[in-house]
């Protein structure tokens, strides 16, 4: 018998996620695939098919940096104008902020194939479970199960094609026909993500009570959290309509979210912003009780110790004298290798105060409610009905949270989408490289990079893409290069 509530307790390298009651049964690990995007397990019950899929939120918030546990922050800001790298012996990851990548880069191949992972245990799931023939596999948590599945396989490729471009698209754990692809165009691989999100929300369920406990955490995907990514890949595709009605879905909701009034709880544990966070291990050495991304940014000690990922100038000059933003998630080091430095103090724990086994003050948030209303105004902006108000209004409540003064309601509409544009640059820094996709996706990146004097001589626009890892080519001889590299 499956039990609906499910507490995810992450450990670090394997799979220890005990489910209600069931803490003693046997635990499932996915193999690993026998190369990056590439056989499937077969389920005979509850409790094995909700362990396996439990595997795949460790293997995304757990373990080394990758992808989506602290990559995709600091590598896409250092590229954009967010981040800059203090240090002089790692030549790889220095090369991300002048955007002088080569396609040797150690690093985009761990960005590559963390996603390829998190999508082979995903396409494991779902075919796993489509595949049991099992009675003790119940048909709820078949739906919901594989829901999850896909909301998760569709949060890794938007990352994927946003980061690489053409991806190959892999649906399956056949090795016969994942072993060799080409890649697929960034339009299909969006009908892709938004198929795989629309099958999420309508299995999904529209609340947190299948995380168990009795504050319901919010660190399973619900519906909403499918809503939440359908409003950014409407956005991205610039279907206006949807991208607005998705995100109003979730607004709407006020039951359970609403914008924290002061921007030093947005990341707590069970903020009532967030729309889907992901709850970290305690027990390993050395993060501790920390986020992996709060324990790589933050110094330690935390006034004068060296911080690598320091925010550069253009975001410091972007904060409005007053914002809020700017006290709250913004800290700055003295320390006689660097001098003054500041750095993202979105996260308050890191390496300075992290305790061995303590609970977690903050998750890692992965959605949140103030996206929702940026979104929106964009939509709005971009609408061909006009909705200028409608846009400054959804601005004026991110802006109001922020203790700034509202924004007139006789803005043109270049100006709305500029301070559209402002808002994400302030509201969502240092956040899963919003800075950086948002410039490639609105076309400003070329104007806007080439033109900071730490990206000179600027290499090229080819490099708005990261490289293929080379490796990948090497096995799959229909795999191309990014052109440029």
């Amino acid at each position: 018998m499956f039990i609906h509530h499910r507490s995810i307790i992450p450990a670090l390298f394997s799979i220890a996620i005990g489910l209600g009651q069931l803490s003693c049964r046997k635990m499932v690990t996915v193999p690993e695939p026998i190369n990056s995007i590439t056989t499937a397990e077969v389920f005979t019950s509850d409790a094995q098919a909700a362990s396996t899929m439990a595997g795949i939120y460790t293997q995304l918030v757990n373990g080394d940096l990758s992808f989506s546990n602290g990559y995709t922050t600091l590598l896409a800001g250092m590229s954009a104008d967010e981040l800059f790298y203090y240090g002089t012996g790692d030549l790889n990851i220095l090369a991300f902020t002048p955007n002088q990548l080569l396609n040797s880069n150690g690093y985009t191949p761990i960005v590559w194939t963390s996603a390829y992972k998190v999508i082979y245990g995903a396409n494991s799931v779902i075919e796993g479970i489509a595949g049991s023939t099992a009675d003790a596999l119940t048909d709820s948590v078949r739906k919901e199960l594989t829901a999850e599945a896909k909301f998760v396989r569709a949060f890794a490729y938007f990352y994927l094609t946003n980061l690489f471009g053409d991806v190959p698209l892999a649906l399956t754990v056949d090795f016969n026909k994942t072993r060799y692809m080409a890649r697929t165009p960034v339009k299909e691989v969006y009908r892709q993500i938004i198929q795989d999100l629309k099958d999420a929300q309508s299995l999904l369920p529209p609340d947190y009570s299948v995380a168990g406990g009795p504050a319901y955490e919010r660190i399973v995907p619900n519906r909403w959290a499918a809503s939440a990514m359908l409003a950014r890949a409407y956005l991205y595709t610039k279907d206006y309509a949807n991208a607005a009605a998705q995100a109003t879905s979730v607004i709407d909701n006020t039951t359970l979210y609403s914008l924290e009034t002061d921007p030093n709880n947005v990341f707590l544990v069970n903020s009532k912003e967030a729309i889907w966070q992901l709850k970290q291990g305690t027990d390993y050495t050395p993060y501790q009780n920390a986020t992996l991304e709060g324990f790589t940014i933050l110094p330690s000690p935390q006034f004068t110790g060296l911080t690598h990922f320091c925010l550069a100038a253009p975001l410091l000059n972007a904060f409005e004298p007053g914002d809020l933003r700017r006290s709250a998630w913004v800290d700055s080091t003295n320390n006689n290798a660097s001098g003054f430095t500041w750095y993202p103090f979105k996260y308050k724990t890191g390496p300075y105060n992290a305790a061995l086994g303590a609970p977690s003050s903050e998750y890692y948030m992965m959605l949140r409610l103030a996206e929702m209303y940026l979104i929106r105004a964009e939509a709005e902006a971009n609408d061909a009905a006009g909705r200028a108000a409608a846009a400054i209004s959804d601005l004026n409540i991110i802006r109001s949270r922020a203790g700034l003064p509202a924004l007139s309601s006789s803005l043109l509409p270049t100006q709305i989408i500029a301070a559209v544009a402002h808002e994400r640059q302030v509201e969502l820094f240092a956040e899963w490289g919003h800075r950086w996709l948002d410039l490639n996706r609105t076309g400003q990146a070329h104007a806007v990079l080439s033109a900071i004097a730490g990206k000179q001589p600027w290499a090229g626009d080819y490099q708005l893409l990261y490289p293929i890892p080379p490796s990948e080519i090497r096995a799959d001889h229909f795999l191309v290069q990014n052109p440029g590299y």
